[in-house]
């Protein structure tokens, strides 16, 4: 597939009408500027989310070692001098088994054909499987022409031996892809290079957000992601993937003191006892990992209050994945869609 190289052509965006501020944007921009949105896809757990983070140099996303830890579409917007590149962080590809399941997978699919370019995000420390063909599948069904960065990722957990064989198994799978990298997503010299590939793709444009703007989330969103995190990281078995987090309250006292009030659900009262734990230890785990979290990310000092809830089947049942902010395949399209040109 072809690189994006045909410069912005000034004349014609002169004379369209409603134009103004993307010409000021130009205006400030060298004549190469490069823009666009970067749908960050793959199957569940193989570093989406790893990535963004390091490229934005700050969380806006829950990484864990769980998979479909990303449940939502979630922006991250990185602003440098001679580009502006939004990221559209996905839940990951999969087979949904229940309606939360099928609301992830809606999210992925439609970040796909609003993309500019599409970075696809594979684990190399296994061999392509039935989840990465599904995956394929997917991409050439419902973004045919939008270019793919092939990024395979965990090359550091691949035996030397085996790096150019499997690197070759996924190449093969995605035999249109514009370029293609080995990474390891915790590695800055990895990120800058598969991150110089994706702009090289880019088309010429102005800058849609703020320089200084990284997320279009709301801090009590990520708030609930850093509380959600946590427990995915400190709990086992079924208890993360029946979690679901609410920030119920999220405002600055008249001491400066941030104060944060969340409710933490899950399906059975065994779950929610796993979270307590004996004497409301689990719970002030969860509580201090998260409010360090929240902390540095709000530049203050927090009073983080949790609670649990049972709510049993939530992720079956509709009215209750709207409550907490899943909005159904159906009856939306997700936030952070492309604005068209």
């Amino acid at each position: 597939m072809s690189e994006h190289t045909e410069q912005p052509d000034y004349d014609n965006i002169m004379q369209q009408p409603g134009q103004t501020d993307e010409l000021l944007a130009l205006d400030q921009m060298p004549a190469d500027h490069r823009s666009g949105f970067v749908a960050v896809a793959g199957r569940p757990n193989v570093g989406k989310s790893t990535l963004i983070n390091g490229w934005l140099g700050q969380k806006i996303a829950a990484v864990s070692p769980k998979p479909q830890t990303t449940r939502q579409r979630l922006m991250g917007i990185l602003t440098r001098p001679d580009a502006q590149v939004i990221f559209l962080d996905t839940p990951g590809l999969h087979k949904p088994q229940h309606r939360l399941g099928e609301f992830m997978v809606d999210q992925a699919q439609q970040a796909l054909p609003d993309a500019d370019v599409i970075c696809l995000v594979v684990d190399g420390s296994v061999w392509p499987g039935s989840a990465d063909r599904l995956v394929a599948q997917d991409i050439a069904a419902r973004a045919p022409r939008v270019p793919v960065v092939l990024a395979i990722n965990k090359v550091d957990l691949m035996p030397a031996s085996a790096v150019e064989q499997r690197s070759a198994a996924y190449r093969e799978l995605f035999p249109n892809a514009a370029d293609w990298t080995v990474i390891t997503a915790l590695d800055e010299a990895g990120r800058a290079d598969l991150l110089e590939r994706i702009v090289r793709l880019l088309p010429y444009g102005p800058r849609y957000f703020p320089e200084d703007q990284v997320t279009d989330l709301q801090e009590r969103f990520i708030a609930a992601e850093m509380i959600r995190e946590q427990v995915l990281l400190l709990t086992y078995q079924e208890v993360p993937h029946s979690v679901a987090v609410l920030v119920d309250e999220f405002k600055e006292r008249p001491d400066g003191l941030i104060y944060v009030s969340a409710t933490i659900y899950v399906e059975r009262d065994t779950q929610k006892r796993i979270l307590l734990g004996q004497g409301g230890h689990m719970i002030k785990q969860i509580g201090q990992g998260a409010r360090v979290q929240i902390e540095e990310m709000v530049g203050n000092k927090v009073y983080l209050e949790l609670w649990v809830k049972v709510w049993e089947q939530w992720r079956k049942k509709d009215s209750r994945l709207r409550y907490l902010g899943y909005a159904l395949p159906q009856e939306q399209r997700a936030p952070g869609s492309k604005r068209r040109r």
